[in-house]
């Protein structure tokens, strides 16, 4: 059945719940409007007067009942020209009961593909790499000298057809080994024993391969290092101070909620983990606060310049590898439709942290979310995820 990718967002349900009422517009620190909206002829921005109202009551209801057997604890920001709702749900630590703080770090999983991909995006828009250039061009001997012409945009959009990571899933293996650092060299050499999935730019599928490859290709044309790149270029000129690059440090910095993840039957506290196999694809931290500001600087063309920003609103005509569902990510992000709504943005996840940022092409209405999932290899999504979908679309 297809599933839309909105609900594939993040688990939820609370022992305390903290929120805010909805406010008026006036009340908000809105973005500034923008001339420029960089949209593929596939989608048009909707009507002020289509987009439907926030009801607080469903937001709340989507999050309450924590916590249970699908998450510890949740964190939800809403924001845009209709109101703003903020609520909090939950413990962020099992052993002492205290409350989800509303200002909580977390790690954000794959939502740090977007980062990835200004990055990349910017060094386009600077000449200094063709997207539609051969990656072997730029990182000769990377790949298997059998794979044929992969572009820098087929990495971007999933549609390279290279192989996933090959690492153990086990959850056991992750606890053992979650100090143990990997280079992203390692890491994929794991992928690259395996031939490719499909012929590149001929479907879609989602892996952590494509964006461990961008990362080392910014590192190939700057000589810095991916993360110092995402710093100098994104977090510090956005005066996002409580997002980070953790590197090989395994901790989160305070306040936080901490991540539990069940193995062996057992919620084993996994807050403490290193980063350094998702590296590229999926190491930040941030805050809710931090990842709307990000969201609006770059919906607003102020990261990524027009005609460059235009891939990341362009999702490729091709279907999902193995389906006859249509593709739905773009060059880093993805887009879906929840009653009539589309939005753009991204999800992700990490043990004991499932997330996501969405919005509107227009900025209207943009959600962040981050919620302390127990069990990251779930099939589906639980109702609750599904709830909280619907909710931020407004019903």
């Amino acid at each position: 059945m297809k599933r839309n990718p909105l609900i594939r967002i993040a688990a939820a349900a609370s022992a305390t719940l903290l929120l805010t009422a909805a406010v008026t517009p006036a009340a908000l620190a809105e973005p500034a409007s923008f001339s420029n909206p960089a949209v593929s002829p596939k989608y048009t921005l909707s009507p002020r007067n289509t987009l439907p109202p926030m009801n607080p009551a469903s937001l709340a209801g989507a999050i309450a009942g924590l916590p249970n057997d699908q998450a510890t604890g949740a964190l939800v920001q809403v924001r845009g020209s209709a109101g703003a709702w903020s609520g909090v749900s939950g413990t962020a630590d099992l052993s002492t009961g205290a409350p989800v703080p509303a200002n909580a770090h977390f790690r954000i999983g794959s939502i740090t593909k977007t980062f990835t991909a200004v990055v990349v995006l910017q060094l386009a828009a600077e000449h200094r790499l063709d997207l539609d250039a051969p990656v072997q061009r730029y990182l000769p001997g990377l790949l298997p000298a059998g794979y044929p012409r992969i572009t820098v945009a087929q990495l971007l959009n999933h549609t390279s057809g290279l192989p996933g990571v090959d690492l153990p899933a086990d959850p056991q293996w992750i606890v053992e080994n979650r100090y143990t650092v990997f280079t992203p060299q390692q890491v994929l050499a794991t992928a690259f024993r395996h031939g490719l999935v499909f012929a590149p730019g001929t479907q879609q599928q989602y892996t952590n391969t494509n964006y461990l490859v961008a990362g080392l290709l910014v590192e190939k044309l700057t000589h810095h290092s991916y993360g110092d790149e995402v710093r100098d270029r994104i977090l510090r000129p956005l005066g996002l101070r409580e997002t980070s690059v953790p590197g090989n440090d395994p901790n989160l910095p305070a306040p936080y909620a901490h991540g539990y993840q069940v193995v062996n039957g057992q919620l084993v506290d996994l807050t403490r983990m290193n980063q350094s196999i998702p590296w590229a694809a999926g190491e930040m931290i941030s805050t809710t606060r931090d990842l709307d500001k990000f969201l609006i600087a770059l919906f607003q063309g102020r990261l990524v310049p027009n005609p460059v920003l235009q891939r990341m609103f362009t999702v490729p005509a091709v279907t999902i590898f193995g389906t006859d569902d249509p593709a739905i990510y773009s060059q880093g992000l993805m887009t879906s439709t929840v009653n009539g709504v589309t939005v753009w943005g991204k999800t992700g996840s990490r043990y004991g942290y499932t997330n996501g940022i969405w919005a509107t092409r227009d900025l209207q209405r943009r959600a962040v979310y981050s919620i302390n999932t127990t069990d990251k290899g779930f099939e589906g999504q639980p109702e609750i995820v599904q709830k909280l979908a619907l909710a931020i679309g407004g019903l």
